[in-house]
């Protein structure tokens, strides 16, 4: 009966459907019911005529506009089924009953030649990253073909492929609806929120297995890379800045581990917090993963709007299954889709992006966006050898897991990384604080760098009640009744007095400083902070951006995680400025913290899981400016 419904649904060109096979399960989920396209997320109907429903929605890239943030719009529905039928059927018989010719593809390719890819990304490392605007960013290309075939009949041979051949995924699915197919494996989960605690999976560093299988030679090497070890601390902050914002203990980071599939082994965090938030207001909060965007996220929204030439329709956006639970709510398990194959008219396409960092090789990102799309169309048996650089069969996946990552080698090397880290991050924090300055209040300046969420956290942990406002809201009596400022981080060039965001910035700092009023100033601000001492600000030679530096903080090393483009420097030698203490680089005279009556600074961000001696240092600073 239950295949027969799956074979009835199948037929029918109208019909709208979506299978799932989620990691580690038996049973191919099949959902049907009216679809229902809405415009926000709070509009996502999770009850109807007061009944809670089950709803299954696909969420666009351009919803990100929701948080304030720039997207190309073209118009891609937030599209809802609300679900009326929720069958599991066993794995083997959707397999048997299932399409398996191949499905040839023609006139395939990248949108984007590889020379063109290779140029962009050498725009953004030199003029987005090397002028501060942020710390990574993800430019995506299109892999695009066409078929001879009936879309569903192709959608769902490629479902069978991808049950059959590919492995680790967290979601195996496909999606049926008016004008949209999408079928795909996501190797990650964006955010979960289920029984009160809300996870989010982090994963980078994309390892492609060569012919016959990974090794523990191979990732070892791969294991070993600073870029791809960096890049995963960078998607890890990013995520922390959301679960800082929607969970009341700020979040917990455990790992990393290996997220080993047929074709591509990546690195992984797994995040986890207690959030009492409505799910549909943790996924607005939580647009979208750094993975696919960059950070900071609204600047990494505005480099994508400057660099690629369409919109992103689904990519990077998630699928989203809201599901009734026992405490009258809504459970939400929503993974990122990556990973995924769009069929719209007999026309393929398989959009796939590269992290951009200050390592980034522009051709080594060319390769791995070939080896994403091979990896999807690999799985799909779309491809050969020839078809696509760097693409193999599937006869050179291995048919058994290799589970690498219970080699002591490997596990050591993974491991090994946690000891970069910051343990404040790493420990259960807790919701009640009780910290040295319970009874103080604290305002936190937002200038466009979420890394103030996690900011927030660590001072509440120290005692102080803080509300955040981003510096385009914040009133001046805001500025004036706190009995602490902290003037955030954000991207940019300090010295830009066009902007008005460093134009406000600037009037915050010296508002706090004119009245004499404590203060903490941190990157950004740090710099117009040491602009109105009078020090020189200039760009770094190389963008320390997620760079884990040791730094002198009056008397005290300290080990902090920097992400700037720009410094305040003195002559070498040089300990006050103005009536101000310097706390700088021997050798260059970088100025990595300043202090003076009321008022401190300090260059890196002590929030970031990179500064293992953050929450100490930040303690030092507050007591400073409190004093």
């Amino acid at each position: 009966m239950t295949l027969s419904r799956l074979a009835e649904l199948s037929a029918d060109p109208a019909a709208s459907f979506v299978l799932i096979a989620r990691d580690g399960a038996d049973t191919v989920e099949l959902l049907t019911g009216d679809v229902v396209d809405v415009d926000l997320l709070a509009d996502i109907p999770l009850t109807v005529d007061g009944a809670a429903r089950e709803v299954f929605a696909m969420v666009p890239y351009r919803q990100v506009r929701e948080r304030g943030f720039v997207a190309q719009d073209d118009g891609a529905p937030l599209r809802c089924i609300v679900v009326d039928e929720h069958l599991h059927l066993p794995t083997p018989e959707v397999l048997s009953a299932l399409p398996s010719a191949s499905v040839p593809l023609r006139d395939d390719g990248f949108d984007i030649a590889d020379e063109e890819y290779a140029a962009i990304v050498e725009r953004v490392i030199a003029d987005e990253i090397g002028r501060g605007e942020g710390a990574n960013f993800v430019i995506r290309r299109d892999f695009t073909a066409n078929i001879d075939v009936d879309d569903r009949t192709a959608a769902l041979t490629w479902f069978r492929a991808l049950l059959t051949h590919e492995r680790g995924a967290y979601w195996t699915f496909a999606v049926f609806t008016p004008g949209h197919i999408a079928v795909g494996a996501s190797p990650e989960a964006h955010v979960v929120a289920r029984d009160g605690i809300v996870t989010m999976n982090p994963i980078s560093g994309t390892f492609r297995h060569p012919a016959g299988g990974a090794t523990k030679e191979t990732l070892v090497d791969f294991l070993s890379s600073t870029k791809e070890t960096e890049e995963l601390f960078m998607v890890v902050d990013e995520e922390l800045k959301m679960m800082s914002a929607v969970c009341s203990d700020g979040g917990r980071i455990t790992g990393p581990h290996l997220k080993e599939m047929s074709r591509l082994t990546h690195t992984e965090y797994m995040l986890r917090g207690r959030s009492r938030l409505d799910p549909r207001e943790i996924l607005r909060e939580t647009m979208f993963a750094p993975t696919v965007t960059g950070s900071p996220m609204q600047n990494a929204c505005a480099v994508i709007r400057r660099h690629e030439r369409k919109p992103r329709g689904y990519y990077s956006g998630v699928a989203a299954l809201f599901t009734p639970n026992a405490e009258g709510g809504h459970d939400l398990d929503a993974p990122i889709l990556i990973r995924t194959v769009y069929l719209e008219d007999g026309a393929l396409s398989v959009p796939v992006g590269a992290t951009l960092v200050r390592h980034s090789d522009p051709y080594g990102e060319v390769s791995e966006t070939h080896g994403k799309a091979a990896g999807v169309l690999g799985a799909i048996g779309a491809i050969d050898r020839d078809r696509v650089a760097e693409a193999r069969s599937d006869a050179d996946a291995p048919t058994e897991p290799r589970p690498l990552a219970e080699d002591p080698t490997v596990a050591e090397l993974l491991s090994s990384r946690n000891a970069r880290l910051a343990e404040f991050w790493l420990n259960p924090q807790g919701e009640e604080f009780t910290g040295p300055f319970t009874g103080r209040t604290a305002l936190v300046v937002d200038a466009e760098d979420r890394f103030t969420t996690m900011l927030a956290h660590q001072l509440r942990h120290l005692g102080l009640d803080v509300t955040i406002a981003p510096w385009n809201e914040v009133q001046d009596a805001a500025v004036d009744a706190a009995d602490l400022v902290v003037a955030g981080p954000g991207p940019g060039d300090p010295r830009d007095l066009s902007s008005s965001r460093i134009s406000r910035m600037r009037e915050v700092v010296a508002r706090r400083l004119d009245a004499g009023a404590p203060l903490l100033a941190v990157c950004l601000s740090h710099q117009i902070l040491a602009d109105r001492l009078g020090i020189a600000l200039t760009p770094l030679a190389t963008p320390h951006q997620g760079l884990q530096k040791s730094v002198p903080v009056f008397g005290e090393n300290a080990s902090i995680g920097f992400y700037n483009t720009f410094t305040a420097r003195v002559d070498p030698g040089t300990t006050s400025v103005d009536g101000a203490e310097v706390s700088a680089d021997a050798a260059s005279g970088d100025v990595y913290s300043l202090r003076g009556e009321r008022f401190s600074s300090v260059q890196g961000h002590l929030e970031s899981i990179l500064s293992r001696d953050g929450i100490r240092t930040l303690d030092r600073l507050v007591t400073h400016a409190l004093a």
